[in-house]
């Protein structure tokens, strides 16, 4: 954070903003689409940047090196914050042109934006899965939105000398690109679940499984801190919007005075307070919706184990349901057995499969087991036909692994 700040003292807000202003509508509307969907890309591949930092940071000393090390990917992590807090700070130049034109045609141009996309995904098909990621994905650009709007209004009041009078030239400007995001959403959600037959209960569902997440990393044997969870489920990475937001703060507000450094120190004082007390009340709200959602035994249940065992069972019901079919057959035959045979066939060791981490909380929006393993029994003896030869069974998005549901991407 402290590498990435000095890098954006030396960007002029200034410059960036005539720059932009002086093209012309129809190009501001392509690089600000452009933008929102090189901001998607870059939360993709920013966490797996950050995940590779921390995982060699916490590497253990003897094992062998497999990587470049822990200095290279500390550039590129200190890199690639600072290209996407750069990304961000042309969005939201672009946006501050939009609320500064006179006759607000680029304002207007970017808010029917999303109405285009009620029509890119009503009339998809989506499962409960799918709405799931769509569902995190509109909370992270509507909070990623109001960051936007907020950086926004503090480059406003500071060309106006903090006037309170243009505040409210601006106040209705934001409530109407609020709104309009609002009404997208609940048109574009509503049709959704309309046209796939999806009951709206499933919110309260996807409600629980991200306050089963938050109460989960609260654990002692938790792996991740307890807001890095939620953001990993959302593609949410704060690290360049905090570095943009503190940029356009240091830059807005002029600190000068013992009494301005007073006031300062109390403000963050303040925040950490508000920062505490939030993290209390989330967690009250997430422990009524677990146990609202009946998912409280799932909280002591070792998620490895248990998904190792599975796997194990699994392996083992299909080994055997391989074997008999063959020993049918050659007992019609009148051939020698399997069994009398098995000195000379040469043994295969028998390796197991790998184990993939999943989350307890993604449990209740997929299907049973036994219906997997049901699927499984019938695609190998092949009782649907002659032609199913060995089909692999359909898993579920959210059964892969949480951690790779970031910001709309399936590994």
């Amino acid at each position: 954070m402290v590498l990435c700040y000095s890098m954006m003292s030396y960007v002029d807000y200034a410059m960036m903003y005539h720059l932009i202003r002086g093209q012309s509508v129809i190009k501001l509307y392509i690089i600000y689409n452009m933008l929102e969907v090189a901001d998607r890309l870059f939360s993709s591949f920013g966490q797996d940047i950050l995940d590779a930092l921390y995982w060699t940071a916490t590497e253990p000393k003897e094992k062998k090196r497999a990587h470049i090390g822990v200095i290279p990917h500390f550039l590129m992590a200190v890199l690639y914050v600072f290209l996407h807090a750069l990304l961000i700070m042309v969005q939201a130049t672009t946006l501050n042109v939009a609320f500064n034109s006179h006759n607000k045609s680029l304002l207007t141009i970017m808010m029917s934006n999303n109405f285009v996309e009620i029509k890119g995904s009503v009339f998809k098909k989506f499962e409960k899965n799918n709405l799931f990621q769509m569902s995190n994905s509109d909370i992270k650009e509507r909070f990623t939105n109001y960051i936007l709007l907020l950086i926004v209004c503090l480059r406003n009041m500071e060309q106006f000398s903090w006037n309170p009078d243009h505040l409210w030239v601006l106040f209705p400007d934001v409530v109407m690109v609020i709104a309009s995001e609002v009404a997208v959403d609940v048109v574009k959600h509503a049709f959704i679940t309309k046209f796939n037959d999806i009951s709206a209960d499933v919110y309260g569902e996807y409600r629980a499984s991200l306050a089963f997440d938050l109460v989960s990393s609260r654990q002692k044997n938790a792996y991740t801190d307890y807001s890095d969870s939620v953001s990993r489920r959302m593609g949410f990475i704060p690290l360049p919007l905090a570095l943009l937001l503190i940029r356009v703060v240091m830059s807005s507000v002029k600190i000068q005075g013992s009494l301005s450094f007073m006031c300062v120190l109390l403000f963050y004082f303040g925040m950490i307070t508000l920062k505490v007390l939030n993290s209390i009340v989330l967690l009250g709200t997430s422990c009524v919706f677990v146990k609202e959602a009946n998912m409280e035994e799932k909280l002591f249940d070792p998620p490895p184990s248990a998904a190792s065992s599975r796997v194990n069972s699994r392996a083992h019901r299909t080994k055997h349901v391989h074997t008999a079919p063959q020993q049918e057959a050659t007992a019609d035959k009148g051939g020698p057995s399997l069994t009398s045979d098995n000195s000379q066939l040469p043994t295969i060791p028998e390796t197991p499969a790998p184990t993939v981490p999943k989350s307890d909380s993604d449990t209740f929006l997929t299907t049973p087991d036994e219906e997997e393993d049901d699927k499984i029994i019938n695609t190998d003896t092949g009782l649907e036909g002659d032609g199913l030869k060995n089909r692999t069974p359909k898993k579920d998005l959210l059964e892969i692994d949480r951690f790779t549901i970031c910001g709309n991407r399936i590994d």
